[in-house]
């Protein structure tokens, strides 16, 4: 059996109102829109970074084929211009100038085709460019939108966070006198039942359940001495008895 003070037992339903703003307050804060907004905004930056990082990939692939095809080209261009150099010179058997003039051919043609080789690989690159640089723009502006919501749900968290500071300070004056056990009770019952471990009697109801209390278990509950903590059958909760209890 446990006893304590009828005040103290009263003390307990306002303890338990700012716990439950406590907790209320918490809730507010774990379900706060912003939040949901925020993981929105975070899932569009991982694919942004996703694509980012394939498309940087893909340009860079890009840019070493124009290398490469600048490179070719490049080439051909020199010894095409060292064969026609010994050309015009006129210098070498009649065989050796036929040989360069075909050879010089061959080299337009292969030069023909690495040209546009060269054309289509900087298209592709310009378009990829392109694109990158609209992922690079819609990145920035994610990133935007997300230091918004950061900044709201920092002012947001701010709020609420002052709010329960100044209801714990309140909560710790009115626990201050409270009787360790009866606080302890009290703790262990709001752990099993769902943060609710105190309700008031009001004319034979329990609040703790929302059920009118049985006649024979009501005249047992008031014969009972005011400073017996009673408990109500159908919710486990402390029943606090006021004037206002039968």
């Amino acid at each position: 059996m446990t006893t304590a003070p009828p005040e103290d037992q009263r003390r307990l339903l306002d303890l338990q109102q700012l716990d439950t703003r406590l907790d209320q307050i918490a809730h507010r804060k774990r379900t706060h829109p912003v939040l949901a907004r925020l993981a929105e905004v975070d899932g569009r930056l991982a694919d942004l970074d996703t694509a980012l990082v394939a498309s940087r990939t893909a340009a860079n692939d890009l840019r070493r084929e124009v290398t490469k095809a600048e490179t070719d080209v490049e080439q051909v261009r020199t010894r095409a211009a060292r064969d026609q150099a010994r050309l015009d010179s006129g210098s070498g058997s009649p065989k050796d100038l036929q040989a360069l003039q075909s050879e010089l051919a061959s080299l337009a043609r292969r030069q023909d085709e690495l040209e546009e080789v060269e054309l289509e690989v900087m298209e592709r690159l310009e378009a990829h460019e392109s694109a990158l640089a609209g992922l690079t723009s819609a990145h920035a502006e994610v990133l935007a939108q997300k230091s918004e919501l950061v900044a709201e749900r920092d002012a947001a968290f701010a709020e609420l966070d002052a709010e329960a500071e100044k209801v714990a300070g309140q909560r710790a004056e009115l626990a201050a006198p409270l009787d360790e056990k009866l606080l302890a009770l009290y703790e262990r019952l709001r752990g099993r039942l769902g943060g609710v471990a105190v309700a008031a009697l009001r004319r034979g109801r329990s609040e703790g359940s929302g059920l009118q209390v049985p006649g024979t278990e009501l005249a047992r509950i008031k014969a009972l001495p005011p400073e017996e903590v009673v408990y109500c059958e159908d919710s486990g909760r402390i029943l606090v008895r006021g004037e206002d209890a039968f």
